[in-house]
């Protein structure tokens, strides 16, 4: 199946985990894949296994990379269908131990990269007809003690979501967020000190599993698509239950 023939999409964060996850699914349904993250290497390796795809190396907390990364879609390929806003991990610990520089950077990377990039691309978004998606996470509407600058970054995207959503009813852009849960990237991985831990952490958290970023790749490719299209606005949690509240 190629749903998104002579499509464009921008994947951020697409050197690794859910990112490439969601460029490399794409990029096989017919997707012309714009990658973009810092760790260069990594950036050409993911490019080298999507055909037809291009790259760019940047640091979304820079004021212009939104523009940057733009202008360099719309050079090489002509116009912006798909937006992915991935970007961004946050730092975890104990509140009283994060100093104001650790929340500056959780909103400079996913909040502030996400919101600028957005703003740079809705012209050709508008044109297109196209669709943005932001990949949040559970944090934002169950924060924890150990994620409260994740958690608050997560829920002003939530925030900013439906709010540009809105804006979205009036130029044809499709408007969603994604909220995935546990997925088994490196960063998960680095967390785990012996082969039981996962065992224990799903049992703790009261999940069906850890998911993997192919999981979220899924359902973005399915809200990108012609049979995703009536989902606006929406925020959808693909977290094996890990979301409790209504």
């Amino acid at each position: 199946m190629r749903r998104f023939e002579n499509k464009t999409a921008i994947i951020t964060g697409s050197s690794r985990g859910i990112g490439r996850a969601i460029a490399e699914r794409l990029g096989s349904e017919g997707a012309r894949v714009v990658l973009t993250g810092r760790d260069g290497k990594a950036l050409a390796d993911a490019q080298a296994k999507i055909a037809g795809s291009a790259s760019l190396s940047l640091d979304l907390r820079e004021p212009d990379a939104g523009a940057k990364l733009t202008a360099f879609a719309l050079e090489r390929f002509g116009s912006i269908d798909i937006l992915v806003n991935n970007a961004g991990a946050t730092k975890r610990g104990e509140f009283l131990d994060l100093a104001d520089a650790d929340f500056q950077d959780g909103f400079a990377l996913k909040y502030f990269g996400a919101v600028r990039l957005t703003r740079a691309a809705w012209a050709s978004l508008k044109s297109t007809k196209g669709s943005v998606i932001f990949i949040s996470g559970v944090g934002g509407r169950t924060p924890g003690a150990q994620f409260t600058i994740g958690g608050s970054v997560n829920a002003a995207l939530l925030s900013f979501t439906k709010a540009i959503a809105e804006l979205g009813l009036r130029d044809g852009v499709q408007v969603n967020a994604i909220n995935p849960g546990t997925i088994r990237t490196a960063r998960f991985q680095a967390r785990l000190k012996s082969p039981d831990d996962e065992t224990v952490f799903v049992r703790e958290a009261r999940i069906t599993r850890v998911g993997e970023p192919e999981d979220i790749a899924s359902l973005v490719a399915f809200v990108a698509s012609p049979e995703g299209r009536l989902l606006h606005g929406s925020i959808i949690d693909m977290d094996a239950g890990a979301t409790k509240t209504i």
